[in-house]
């Protein structure tokens, strides 16, 4: 998908001058409100709506491909809007990854990878140790290496799924994000029961950092609507 996502991308910035220096002033006089250089990345927008339904059919029940086709899209989408202003009423390509079949299975391999991503990160040797453990004015928290990285899995989730177009849909993950939470706390009880004999212990205090740490973030983010 990223040679036609940045096909279409060279497209627009290539022509940007040529639209708004040549063509922009032919709708002006006439007076029209069209932007020229708007509707011209509508247009190839909406081909790439098209490419994608025929696309995600067939990459629907391949793991790998399917997650790598969502990250080009957001990688896109991204892009058309910083770089190229591309207007949030326009049709977009979130639209087609929020389409039932799509999004659910969008959930399922997300889910997929953030508990892979889990199981590396506790089986890490490095899980309950601090990256910033010899830097005392950074590291009050003394946040094991585990608690941050689970942090930034959420973090990275919600800037992926942030520009979703529908409230019902953002919810959705949210509700996924619950439940890693809760899958989270979980795991951190298996270990510390491991630990009460040495409550004192090294990864015994560690948990404890790593709880307190994740409730002071979320605690933070509970104005971020």
């Amino acid at each position: 998908p990223e040679w036609y996502l940045t096909q279409v991308l060279m497209w627009i910035g290539n022509h940007a001058q040529f639209l708004d220096e040549k063509i922009q002033p032919i709708l002006d006089k006439a007076g029209s409100s069209v932007n020229a250089g708007l509707e011209f990345s509508r247009g190839l927008v909406m081909l790439i709506l098209e490419k994608l339904a025929a696309d995600i059919p067939c990459l629907l029940y391949d793991d790998t491909l399917f997650c790598h086709l969502v990250d080009e899209v957001l990688l896109f989408e991204r892009e058309l809007y910083s770089v190229h202003g591309y207007l949030s009423s326009f049709p977009s390509c979130m639209h087609i990854l929020s389409e039932e079949s799509c999004f659910q299975r969008w959930l399922t391999v997300e889910k997929k990878f953030a508990l892979q991503k889990m199981d590396s990160m506790l089986s890490s040797e490095a899980a309950w140790i601090s990256q910033y453990k010899d830097i005392t004015d950074v590291d009050e928290m003394k946040v094991p290496d585990c608690a941050e990285t689970f942090m930034t899995l959420l973090l990275v989730i919600t800037d992926r799924y942030k520009n979703l177009p529908t409230a019902s849909r953002k919810l959705q993950f949210l509700g996924l994000q619950k439940e890693l939470v809760d899958d989270f706390r979980i795991r951190l009880t298996q270990v510390m029961k491991e630990e009460t004999r040495a409550s004192l212990g090294f990864r015994y205090c560690a948990i404890l950092n790593a709880v307190n740490y994740i409730a002071t973030v979320l605690a933070d983010w509970a104005d971020n609507v």
